[in-house]
């Protein structure tokens, strides 16, 4: 079993050396991991990866001295690696919740420590949360174009099982409302779901008669279970259709069946198709046959199908979730912003690569409407203890102003507002604080 604290550029560790020979390492360290440009021109990402974090930090320290030797050779390393090969995490990490809507330059995570433990999780920590806010971004996206469920089935066009493991259930904290992949579903507790394939099909022979087979048969073995029948192996309307209420009659399955079934479109026209099986559908009887779509689909293809009318009921989205396909790459980073109580900051001719020193918190403030209940007006990123948290903190007036122009500012009368800060200890004093999961809904919703 591979060990993630592991998965890490070996300057990190050169950087180690270095801090510990000139007496560096105990100096506590605050590294904040944010981005600074959400990808397809969102404003917002989709916080995930969180988890797989504490358990990846948990792992640091597990390796024997010789393991260090692989890539630390010669005796000029030895005390070293020595130390390395008992080295845990001991500090703090304060986290924001799996799901949470984060925007640019808020710390997502915020890893409090000694210096040199805290250096050596930045490769690790980023490697599984670009991975999976990528995918979770993306999936928010493609749930966002329609209100019906969407499916994630994209564990085949991943990066691999790690990949596919665990976007998967990125992508469900995003929204999506199932995935087909069975460790996922294990793993979370999530389920996992699916339909057929045309092989399974085309295995009972290559003709109209055979398709009946096919769909006969597994409605035969799956009695009890959601029944999903492919209909576009040979011809949509002119034999899948008739096949599958054909079996679905043989088998007595109609509307009072009470596990769900349906026929899944995979290829053509689906605007047209869908709509045309629902005349047929409707007109035979099946008025609770519920029709799936897949097929490359995407937020835009979606968004698309909905503006003509389709009568698809719920969508399967395989690599374009999976692999974040038009943006596979996200961009966190993880920058050192405090040593021991003096804040710091790295300079940059590019405005956009500043980043913001010291110790921070960020408050979600948020109004509550009779009619619309809860609703979002900003979010204030401090320093934890200044002046402005503590008014934030103790329901008081306060005023913010814009980054960029600070003849913008915005003023929150006490009692007029809501708040709730986003990051939340998971490790103290090296140990998880947390028993499980932290989710929130915000992205799907």
């Amino acid at each position: 079993m591979m060990n993630t604290a592991y998965c890490s550029d070996k300057y990190q560790y050169t950087m180690g050396k270095s801090f510990y020979d000139c007496g560096m390492k105990d100096k506590t360290a605050i590294f904040n991991m944010f981005y600074r440009k959400a990808p397809e021109n969102n404003n917002w990402a989709v916080v995930s990866g969180v988890d797989e974090v504490i358990e990846m930090v948990g792992n640091l320290g597990k390796m024997p001295e010789d393991f260090y030797e692989k890539f630390l050779p010669g005796p000029e390393y030895a005390e070293f690696r020595k130390y390395l090969s008992t080295m845990k995490f001991t500090g703090n990490i304060y986290a924001m919740r799996e799901g949470e809507i984060v925007f640019p330059s808020q710390p997502v995570i915020i890893v409090e420590g000694p210096m040199i433990e805290a250096q050596v999780l930045e490769t690790p920590i980023l490697c599984i949360m670009n991975h999976q806010m990528a995918v979770a971004t993306k999936a928010s996206r493609v749930c966002r174009a329609t209100n019906r469920p969407v499916s994630e089935f994209g564990s085949r066009r991943a990066h691999g099982p790690w990949a596919a493991t665990y976007g998967a259930k990125a992508a469900i904290i995003a929204g999506c409302s199932n995935t087909s992949n069975i460790l996922t579903g294990v793993m979370y507790d999530y389920g996992s779901t699916g339909t057929m394939a045309h092989s399974y099909v085309t295995s009972f022979g290559c003709s109209v008669e055979g398709e009946f087979h096919a769909f006969d048969s597994y409605i035969r073995s799956h009695q009890g279970e959601p029944l999903i029948m492919l209909i576009d192996t040979y011809d949509s309307l002119r034999c899948g259709i008739l096949n599958a209420m054909r079996a679905f009659r043989a088998n007595g399955i109609d509307d009072s069946y009470p596990s769900g079934y349906g026929i899944r479109l995979d290829s053509g026209d689906l605007a047209y198709l869908s709509c045309e099986c629902r005349k047929i559908l409707d007109e035979n009887g099946f008025r609770n046959c519920r029709i799936f779509a897949t097929n490359s689909l995407d937020e835009y293809l979606i968004s698309d199908l909905e503006r003509q009318g389709a009568c698809i009921d719920s969508y399967g989205v395989g690599d374009a979730i999976a692999t974040s396909k038009a943006n596979p790459c996200f961009g966190n980073v993880y920058k050192l912003v405090q040593i021991d109580d003096q804040p710091v900051l790295k300079r940059s001719e590019d405005k956009a690569k500043l980043i913001n020193p010291g110790f921070q918190i960020t408050y979600r403030i948020t109004r509550n409407d009779p009619e619309k209940g809860e609703i979002f007006k900003a979010d204030v990123t401090c320093l934890r203890g200044d002046e402005l948290s503590s008014k934030i903190e103790n329901g008081e007036t306060f005023t913010i102003y814009d980054e960029n122009d600070r003849y913008k500012f915005k003023t929150f009368e006490a009692g007029d507002y809501t708040s709730k800060p986003l990051q939340h200890k998971v490790i103290s004093n090296g140990e998880r604080c947390v028993s499980c999961l932290l989710y929130t809904s915000d992205a799907a919703d």
